[in-house]
């Protein structure tokens, strides 16, 4: 399948009361949301075998219930994806094919690297996660709450991670 009909949709059918356009338009911005959690989730796994250094069990422990939260987010856009009459894509080489952002570049390190660097990553999974809320406030009100839902939950688990990374000024280390 090429990445153009991964994300096109392919059955006879969408949500009633959603035209093929917008349910196309939905599918597309679901799919790069699917991507990115999908990426995400690996990431976070990966930095939990990884890090090292003081902290090490609090963050190691602090990354599996992210981990699980960020699989169900997946499996619930996925889903919306098959409902818009869409088909979610999710093999490995389709989702390093479809993503548009470097690879995550640190393989052990200490909690300040990981923390600070999964800082950003949720900078741009969040900010991501923002502007497809707002493009589907005029395509599909469902898919839009349910980002806005798992937003509250990303921006909360950024939070956890800049708490161990700031200064008692509110100054991030990265």
């Amino acid at each position: 399948m090429s990445n153009a009909n991964n994300t096109q949709k392919v059955a006879e059918f969408t949500a009633p009361g959603v035209d093929n356009q917008a349910a196309q338009d939905t599918i597309a911005l679901l799919d790069n949301r699917l991507v990115a959690l999908i990426d995400l989730q690996l990431t976070l796994k990966h930095i939990h075998w990884n890090v090292v250094g003081p902290n090490f069990i609090g963050v190691h422990e602090m990354l599996d219930p992210q981990v699980d939260a960020v699989r169900e987010m997946t499996d619930t856009i996925a889903e919306r994806i098959a409902t818009m009459g869409g088909v979610p894509v999710g093999t490995p080489k389709s989702i390093v094919d479809r993503r548009t952002w470097d690879e995550y570049s640190i393989g052990k390190g200490l909690v300040t690297e990981h923390l600070g660097a999964l800082n950003k990553v949720y900078d741009g999974i969040n900010s991501d996660h923002r502007k497809a809320i707002d493009k589907l406030s005029e395509l599909d009100p469902v898919s839009e709450d349910m980002l806005t839902g798992q937003l509250a939950e990303l921006e909360q688990f950024q939070w956890f991670v800049r708490a161990h990374i700031e200064s008692s000024s509110g100054e991030l280390k990265s």
